[in-house]
């Protein structure tokens, strides 16, 4: 199929190049030529694994293309796919932007002799693909639904393994306000073997929402209760994440084989969440619950969590060594998680302000995620020494933050650390293999 995608993020880049690699032709707009022009040289403007790999052969294989003219990249198109940004401010989902593409679209289908189907696949709040995109694109195109297709297709993908879940999805939801938009999606997914779900738009918004409130829940839950920990001393959360995780309702049995499925991580208490995805999606679920008199309890005690949780290491390592005035603290990691360059509501973001607010002096370290991080920050950035190699800094460090799980970290477990602080904000270490030092985390000390 010729498929248009509108938007080259995370979520339309590798849901393009995927596409492509099971033989789609793919056309990606975006009205930033910059970006544009990088990719049609096969040049990722994000880093995710394998992603260079695949655009480079989708391009090769004459699969991929990116303009930055809408109407071109609409011309081809048997379908359209909407990838745009869905940010939020001040806790409400701005959709701006989505809505501005959804009369674009609708312009061009006012005079085009074909029936196309538009599929949202950015994250919105339930009830909008079947009400304000339907509403913008039959108000700008004159025809009604009908005339053209229109359906929802969420997307499940971790950045760091995006391409990788794309590729091997566990479901693809299949939301559709008509049966042609239904068959379209079947035919785009052919290829793919595994469950498909098929529900209207506004449940297949819902599924999406609901799977992150999901996993934000057991995040904020385990680290509430393993701060309890953290004050009461003597537990080690691990040991009791051990006991809770052999529960077969957690991790069934299989052959006589545990199955240790991966829902199990999202119980290792850390830092909190960050990322493009679950701070926004659940302030903008608890945003419409509230606009409906719903209070939505729950999602705020969990964003209320999340948002504390990244002081909690400042107030640990204070109550082991005292006041941190010219403690010398080496923080490794600035993207919200490892393999990605992300560092939207990283909890670096919260820590390092934090320790700077103590008068500590502050060195960080991150292989990819610096110059994103120095621009998120702002101009506090000139209190922080940045460092491009991060294992000479250990021998002046008084304190020494893991706050990425980036998988090179582990080698500091090769250094003597003797009188230092170590806190592993991520569980990445065992503090038996340490040499020296006081190791710390949340829920051990």
């Amino acid at each position: 199929m010729n498929i248009t995608i509108i938007g080259t993020g995370y979520v339309g880049l590798v849901s393009g190049v995927c596409l492509a690699a099971k033989n789609h032709r793919v056309t990606c707009v975006d009205n930033n030529l910059n970006i544009v022009n990088k990719l049609n040289r096969g040049i990722p403007t994000i880093h995710e694994k394998g992603l260079h790999d695949l655009l480079n052969k989708a391009i090769k294989s004459n699969l991929f293309y990116a303009t930055n003219n809408l109407t071109n990249g609409l011309n081809s198109a048997d379908t359209i796919i909407v990838a745009v940004g869905t940010p939020s401010h001040n806790g409400i989902i701005d959709l701006s932007y989505i809505l501005d593409v959804s009369k674009a679209i609708g312009q061009f289908i006012k005079t085009s002799q074909k029936k196309i189907s538009v599929i949202i696949k950015s994250t919105v709040i339930p009830g909008t693909t079947d009400t304000q995109i339907k509403n913008a694109i039959e108000e700008a195109s004159g025809k009604k639904l009908g005339d053209f297709g229109l359906g929802m297709n969420p997307e499940f993908l971790r950045e760091g393994n995006a391409i990788d879940d794309f590729m091997y999805p566990d479901r693809i939801i299949f939301g559709y306000q008509d049966l042609y938009t239904l068959e379209i999606l079947e035919k785009i997914y052919s290829p793919w073997k595994c469950e498909k779900v098929c529900v209207n738009t506004r449940t297949a918004e819902m599924i999406k929402y609901t799977n992150n409130t999901l996993l934000a829940t057991q995040i904020s839950t385990i680290n509430e209760i393993a701060n309890l920990a953290s004050k009461l001393g003597g537990i080690d959360m691990l040991e009791v994440f051990d006991g809770v995780s052999l529960d077969k309702r957690w991790n069934p049995i299989v052959n006589n084989i545990r199955s240790n499925p991966k829902i199990l991580t999202y119980l290792i208490p850390g830092c909190g969440f960050g990322g493009s995805c679950f701070p926004k999606d659940l302030q903008a679920l608890r945003s419409q619950g509230e606009q409906n008199g719903l209070p939505m309890e729950i999602l705020n005690a969990i964003l209320s969590v999340n948002n504390k949780q990244p002081y909690q290491i400042s107030k640990i390592i204070e109550e082991k060594i005292g006041n941190l005035l010219n403690k010398r603290i080496l923080v490794l990691g600035l993207a919200f998680k490892a393999d990605t360059d992300d560092v939207r509501e990283s909890p670096s973001l919260k820590i390092i302000p934090d320790l700077l607010s103590k008068n500590a002096i502050v060195t960080a370290h991150d292989p990819i995620a610096i110059e994103n991080f120095k621009l998120a920050i702002g101009n506090i950035s000139s209190k922080i020494i940045f460092k491009n190699e991060w294992e000479s800094c250990i021998s002046d460090a008084d304190v020494i933050i893991i706050s990425t799980s980036w998988n090179d970290y582990k080698n500091i477990c090769n250094y003597d650390l003797e009188r230092k602080i170590i806190f592993d904000a991520r569980r990445l270490l065992s503090h038996k293999n340490l040499k020296g030092g006081i190791y710390l985390s949340i829920g051990y000390n």
